[in-house]
């Protein structure tokens, strides 16, 4: 049910959709300005002949021949590309008033994650830091005949690319960073057609923030694009309004939004470095205040311990596969840019990348000085560290490294969540052994968009064949597990981890120890009597063939499964489900180990489990 403010603010939204799209606002450059941003010309002359800038000249060569890297695939379009086309799956949708077109339709409009993607125009900055870096017309030319392209195909408030305002956000940052970079480049006919557009980009924004619908990443991606629009460009009429109006959003998502601990509450590691950048650029044009700064260090501490030792990131929740800026590369180690451009404006060390991840975003959003604090060999996090907001546990003992999700769903309808809960992921020198298989889809399969957000997906336990959760449609979930943590304490060389999961009266209690040898696993599932099935489920990683599991079940096999290392990607994988059919309760341990051993037993798991726990509640006493 919609609050009497809500309809309020939706009537007056839509009111104000129709006056733009049949009054087109318009705007006439008066005056040549430039934009308070670090020098680019500076950052490519210090970046030229390095391995960055290597890799951008490889992939702006791909985008003069049209062709894209989107997500975890490479899109071809041919000589023209059609804006609005989704060309994986072949299907285009037409110039309907934006409101009316039905964007979460697969049958309607195709994958529009793919479609938006390429909209958001961040190949174009790319395109233009690589004429900095090599001097070439070629990629000035094609950023020019792209901006007219589009502004052709894609008239104001009409079509696909309107439809969503996070979309006309990232597109509205690319443009301005276009702008920035090689705008005295910029024929002085598109000059005028540009900024007009840019205009029509900030009025679409200002009336169609996400203040009810998706208030989480979406509405702060779409305050901070407002942002910087107004700062950077006071010469529209309404900047003055818009910075005022978008300053006052974000810094109430910053208090709202981001969990006492430093997580983001989305319950998502993607999501989360997603967050700390949105914030991090308004921080940098808001004057580094210190309101902002305070929540950034706890975001990137957070981020420090989802890096991890091998600082890559496990893709726990949904992988979103887009980034703020420089969407090009591994996706589990987009955070380490990220990182090192906090290390850099917080004074944190082992925090700071290597020349390469500074290179990334430091060098463009700071200035290319960063370039000179890099280091060879960042350092990762070692010890333990408990998340309590969050529910996250990390544990480093040995060569492994361990996550465990032990919190709750994202904040309202957990859209970005997945039904792991008390999943973990392990590491052993880097080298991945249980994984999370990622996202792969939102909408172009529901069958598939189900599979990888479900239990049977993740390191944990499944009764009866049914998620932890119940979804409702691919963006929420109708009800959500209890979760507490029990107990997590070093014990003796290792980790002891308890902690239980409620759903559906069910009971599922995870006790776990971590030592430099070894894993060991035991789940109790209580609850509902009768007999039911039970399955703990393992995805195995490429790091598993060099350690040796077994488990207490009788039906323990390995089985094909998927993993998907990006949006859009999908690969073969393994897993193995350790199965026992029985009345409740329910028992199954598991054991990992660097040696070879006897089979483990749920009595041998209970026996080691409880000495531990005997062992700290004496510390206690």
């Amino acid at each position: 049910m919609r609050s009497f403010a809500e309809i309020k603010f939706r009537a007056r939204q839509e009111a104000a959709n129709l006056l733009l799209l049949y009054r087109k606002p318009k705007f006439k450059v008066s005056r040549d300005f430039g934009l308070a941003l670090p020098d680019g010309e500076q950052a490519a002359e210090k970046l030229k002949s390095s391995l960055y800038a290597a890799e951008v000249e490889r992939i702006a060569d791909a985008v003069l021949r049209h062709d894209f890297p989107i997500l975890g695939l490479e899109i071809t379009t041919g000589p023209e590309i059609h804006w609005r086309k989704d060309y994986l799956h072949g299907k285009d949708s037409g110039l309907a008033y934006f409101k009316r077109l039905p964007y979460l339709n697969f049958d309607a409009v195709g994958d529009h994650k793919l479609v938006w993607e390429l909209n958001r125009h961040q190949h174009l900055v790319l395109l233009a830091q690589a004429y900095l870096l090599t001097g070439r017309h070629a990629y000035c030319d094609e950023v020019w005949a792209q901006i007219r392209s589009w502004i052709d195909e894609n008239p104001f408030q009409r079509g696909l690319n309107w439809a969503s305002a996070l979309e006309v956000a990232f597109r509205t940052l690319s443009w301005i960073w276009v702008f920035h970079l090689i705008g005295h480049e910029m024929p002085q006919d598109l000059r005028q057609i540009f900024l007009m557009s840019l205009y029509q980009h900030g009025r679409h924004l200002a009336e169609n923030l996400s203040v009810y619908f998706s208030p989480n990443t979406h509405l702060l991606g779409e305050a901070v694009a407002l942002f910087v629009l107004g700062a950077l460009i006071p010469d529209f009429p309404e900047s003055k309004a818009w910075v005022s109006q978008s300053r006052a959003i974000v810094l109430k998502q910053l208090a709202f939004q981001v969990w006492p601990d430093g997580a983001h509450f989305e319950q998502s590691s993607y999501y989360h470095v997603y967050a700390v950048d949105f914030f991090l650029l308004f921080y940098l044009v808001n004057g580094r205040d210190h309101e902002t700064a305070s929540v950034l260090e706890r975001m990137a501490e957070y981020l420090h311990w989802l890096l991890g030792t091998a600082r890559e990131i496990s893709f726990f929740g949904d992988d979103d596969g887009g980034r703020l800026f420089h969407p090009y590369g591994v996706r589990s180690r987009f955070g380490r840019a990220t990182l090192a451009t906090c290390g850099i404006l917080f004074g944190r060390e082992d925090w700071i990348g290597t020349y390469d991840e500074l290179a990334e975003q430091a060098a463009w959003w700071i200035g290319p000085e960063v370039l000179a604090r890099a280091v060879e060999s960042p350092r990762g996090p070692s010890g333990g560290r408990l998340f309590k907001d969050s529910g996250a546990v990390f544990l480093h003992a040995g060569e492994f490294w361990l996550q465990m999700d032990c919190g709750p769903f994202g904040y309202g309808g957990a859209g970005h969540s997945h039904s792991d809960s008390l999943s973990l992921t392990l590491r052993k020198g880097g080298e991945p052994v249980l994984v999370d298989p990622g996202t792969f889809t939102y909408i172009a399969d529901i069958a598939e968009r189900n599979w990888f957000r479900g239990s049977a997906a993740h390191n944990s336990v499944r009764v009866d064949g049914e998620d932890q959760g119940s979804g409702a449609g691919p963006f929420r979930w109708a009800s959500k597990p209890i979760v507490t943590l029990s107990e997590w304490k070093r014990a003796g060389s290792g980790w002891f981890v308890d902690a239980n999961c409620e759903y559906r009266g069910l009971k599922h209690r995870r006790r776990i120890w971590l030592g430099a040898e070894q894993l060991v696993v035991l789940d109790e599932v209580g609850g509902v009597p009768g007999e039911h099935r039970c399955e703990q489920i393992w995805q195995l990683g490429e790091g598993a063939q060099a350690v040796h599991i077994s488990t207490s079940a009788p039906d323990s096999r390995v089985e094909e499964s998927r993993f998907s290392p990006s949006y859009g990607r999908k690969e073969d994988g393994r897993c193995l489900v350790a199965t026992v059919h029985a009345t409740l309760p329910i028992r199954i341990a598991m054991r990992l180990s660097v040696a070879e051993q006897a089979p483990i037993t749920v009595e041998a798991a209970e026996d080691l489990l409880s000495r531990l726990e005997n062992s700290l509640a004496s510390q206690k006493d």
